[in-house]
């Protein structure tokens, strides 16, 4: 018969939320293997009759049966006809170790990670939040997605391509998508691409961290901007990377401290159409001096396009990858922001060297991007229906912006001072009032609105205090109520 602490045990086993879901017979299966796991139930020790032990706990012998059944195929116990069930022999390994000792480490100690490993851990990774709160930035409207045209696309695409649609697809990604990115990009950016050259991946992301892990190795410098996105950072971080950080002023990374550089670089990170997180136009004598940079030390310019389909004071300047005619420009877009985060479809145009070395590294990654959801937006982009929701986008969030900047002013400017952006999908706020980034931005979470400050995306110690604001996703009616929810919650901030 158990002790009372392990039947006790057993029955806490049983009666725990997290396993109620479980046949009953599991949950004392389980519940006694763990006993034998933990050593409370040592090699030998004979088991209650099932009888017994069903009286116990109040339920049926068969109950009871059918668990000591499971544990002795799992070779957790012996039964013995006439002498009842024991716990099993399995006094060692081939090693000579006993399999489970009262004197072993701790089981949820911290784990002994790769330099690597640790670098991704401690580097906290990149959160997005299920249900954005307002003012999380980069996030766009969902809500006037067309579904019905996206659904209707799709059936197409089932009806004509059938099960082949549920097979393995192309690591390279679909031709047809290819075509139409390049046919965009080419169009729209100003790129220099062909269908040959585009890799279709899963986010702007993964193509920051294979550009890390294939095109450098550790220990390499890259050149990245001062402020820069978090991603593009812990990418490079996380690869092993020695990130050198070179300041962004109003025309965008200042690109005479790169040439003025001694020590060589392999690569330079960069946000030239809409400077993350300044909202900064990288000049064009700027590019220009950075594509003869790369071309003469044979570096690698990783541009990040992200959101350049939203530009509200004229068009956007060309991409640099189309100005470069030296191939040494990785183009690097995504559909996150301009459709939605869920479609989780990135692409890369890549110097036709890279295509395949790129590629196959990929296929170590996740082998490749779901079929059918990239011929349903090849379908969405041939028919002329993404640069329809683009224009029709690009207008809404214009009036979010001017709505948040109206009310910034209004209801904030004790606070912060705005700083319109030309694009993009959040706006920059300085603080100009007594209370610290890290006050401010607490404040906000308490009242359920999540800003992203600035400080933190800075290498140095210069950094100018503030957060950004994301309106894409909110209406103006939605902007006005979380604004004056933050002056509430500033305002009482200010007298703690």
């Amino acid at each position: 018969m158990f002790r009372h602490s392990q039947l006790e045990s057993v029955k806490a086993w049983i009666a725990h939320p997290a396993h109620v879901a479980m046949p009953l017979h599991a949950r004392i299966q389980r519940a006694i293997r763990q006993l034998i796991v933990d050593g409370a139930l040592g090699a030998g020790k004979p088991l209650p009759a099932s009888r017994a032990l069903a009286l116990s706990l109040g339920v049926s012998r068969d109950t009871i049966e059918a668990a000591y059944a499971q544990l002795h195929a799992e070779g957790f116990i012996d039964r013995r006809v006439g002498s009842g069930s024991f716990v099993a022999q399995m006094t060692e390994f081939a090693s000579g170790h006993r399999p489970f000792r009262r004197d072993a480490p701790p089981r949820h100690q911290a784990p002994k990670l790769s330099k690597r490993g640790n670098a991704m851990f401690h580097g906290g990774g990149i959160h997005d939040a299920l249900l954005p709160r307002p003012f999380s930035p980069g996030v766009p409207e969902t809500r006037s997605f067309p579904l019905q045209l996206w659904e209707r696309l799709e059936r197409q695409v089932r009806r004509e391509v059938g099960t082949q649609a549920l097979a393995h697809g192309d690591p390279q990604g679909t031709e047809a998508l290819r075509r139409a990115i390049a046919d965009y990009v080419n169009l729209e950016r100003g790129a220099r691409a062909t269908a040959d050259r585009v890799l279709v991946l899963t986010s702007s992301q993964q193509a920051m961290m294979l550009c890390a892990n294939v095109l450098l190795d550790p220990g390499d410098r890259i050149f990245i901007e001062d402020p820069a996105y978090h991603g593009a950072r812990k990418a490079f971080d996380t690869a092993g990377l020695e990130c050198v950080p070179i300041r962004v002023d109003r025309h965008g990374i200042v690109a005479k401290r790169i040439l003025a550089e001694p020590r060589k670089a392999k690569a330079v990170s960069l946000t030239p159409s809409h400077q993350f997180p300044t909202g900064a136009t990288l000049a064009l004598d700027r590019r220009l001096a950075l594509i003869e940079w790369a071309a003469r030390h044979q570096a690698w310019i990783i541009e990040d396009d992200y959101d350049s389909e939203f530009h509200y004071a004229g068009k956007p300047m060309a991409c640099v990858q189309g100005l470069d005619p030296h191939d040494r420009t990785i183009y690097i877009g995504t559909f996150t922001k301009s459709l939605f985060p869920g479609l989780r479809i990135g692409y890369v145009v890549l110097p036709p060297q890279l295509v395949k070395p790129m590629t196959i590294a990929r296929t170590l990654l996740d082998g490749h991007s779901a079929p059918m959801a990239q011929l349903t937006l090849a379908r969405f982009m041939e028919g002329g229906h993404f640069g329809a929701y683009v224009r029709s986008m690009r207008g809404i969030y214009a009036q979010r912006l001017e709505a948040l900047a109206d009310l910034v002013r209004k209801h904030l400017p004790d606070f912060v001072e705005p700083r319109i952006p030309v694009g993009g999908l959040q706006m920059p706020c300085l603080l100009t009032g007594d209370l610290s980034e890290r006050v401010a931005i607490d404040a906000g979470r308490n009242a359920g609105i999540e800003l992203l400050g600035l400080s933190a995306l800075h290498a140095t110690d210069d950094a100018e205090a503030g957060f950004l604001m994301g309106f894409a996703a909110s209406t103006p009616a939605e902007i006005e109520v979380a604004v004056k929810r933050l002056a509430n919650a500033l305002r009482a901030a200010t007298k703690r």
